[in-house]
């Protein structure tokens, strides 16, 4: 056989009936893990009533937003209400998959802070109505990121696989230290946007004073002070700011000095949760822990969904494999 025919030989036995079958198998296992995985987080949202119903509140609402941005063309906000689609459902898919257990205050938490940055901050513009709204979420961020990096430790500490046991004070500063990091790559990420795409979302601030050594006569290391703007121009054009613009460096230290207090608060009250073994009430209402065994909804679809296939399976005289003949 020349080498044309055996590899027509080849192709002809790789796209035979075997083949086919095995393909066919596996597209029904990944059909079958993605159909667990729609039951399980589908009990997993409708096990505390309070937060399914803010989650089912909150959804309706970015669907109505998403309808009146696709009538007025704004393909920009469609893409937001569609991201802020599958961020609600993030903590329910955490989890589910991490089989972790996300207290209701700090989960219901989570949905209004993702509804309250994306649709409200964004898409209405509350940034602009209203200037505190990007300090709150950057405090509520800060609180938040402490509260999972203060659980990340707390799991570890608690699990009988690992040797790792922090004190309650290192405790704290894992957790704040790990909310500062969030926080820091979060304006990263800001910086990034503004600079490569074009964005603005280090917002600018009208100043009135500044100093700057570029500006000393003399060259030296010494600021050069200019205090009372009243107006600045660019191109011989006056802005009509009243003041001069400062570029975003002031929005991402006010940032950073609020995720800096949530980062604080949180990490005391974490500290004497772990320092009162967990007898803490109001820190144990925002620490994940993890989940008891009869919660483990993955593992519940897996074995619904197993115990369907054996009556399909019994059921369909195809799927019995026949007796050998004697």
């Amino acid at each position: 056989m020349d080498r044309d025919g055996k590899n027509r030989h080849r192709n002809e036995q790789g796209n035979g009936p075997g083949n086919e079958q095995k393909t066919g198998r596996e597209t029904g296992r990944k059909k079958g893990r993605m159909k667990e995985l729609g039951a399980a987080l589908s009990m997993e949202l409708r096990e505390h009533r309070s937060s399914f119903i803010v989650f089912f509140t909150l959804r309706i609402l970015v669907i109505a937003m998403l309808v009146l941005q696709l009538l007025n063309r704004n393909y920009e906000n469609v893409f937001l209400c569609a991201l802020t689609l599958l961020l609600l459902v993030m903590p329910s898919l955490v989890q589910v998959t991490f089989k972790v257990e996300l207290p209701t205050t700090l989960e219901i938490i989570i949905l209004v802070f993702i509804f309250a940055a994306e649709i409200l901050g964004e898409i209405s513009e509350f940034y602009l109505v209203f200037p505190f709204w990007d300090t709150v979420l950057h405090t509520i961020n800060g609180f938040l990121a402490a509260a999972i990096g203060f659980s990340l430790v707390d799991l570890l500490n608690r699990s009988e696989r690992t040797v790792f046991n922090l004190s309650p004070l290192f405790t704290a500063i894992v957790a704040f230290c790990f909310s500062m990091t969030i926080g820091v790559v979060w304006e990263f990420f800001e910086f990034g946007m503004d600079t490569l795409i074009g964005y603005d979302m280090q917002k600018d601030t009208v100043i009135h004073t500044i100093r700057s050594v570029t500006l000393d006569p003399a060259g030296h290391n010494v600021p050069y002070v200019i205090s009372g703007i009243s107006e600045t121009a660019v191109n011989g054009q006056e802005l009509g700011l009243g003041g001069y613009l400062d570029i975003g460096l002031i929005d991402t230290m006010q940032d950073l000095i609020v995720n800096f207090i949530g980062a604080v608060i949180f990490s005391v009250i974490g500290f004497f949760y772990v320092k009162n073994r967990g007898k803490g009430s109001v820190a144990g209402r925002f620490i994940p822990r993890r989940k008891a065994a009869d919660r483990d909804f993955l593992k519940i679809a897996r074995e619904e969904n197993a115990s369907a296939q054996g009556h399909l399976s019994a059921d369909d005289p195809e799927e019995q494999v026949p007796d050998e003949e004697e």
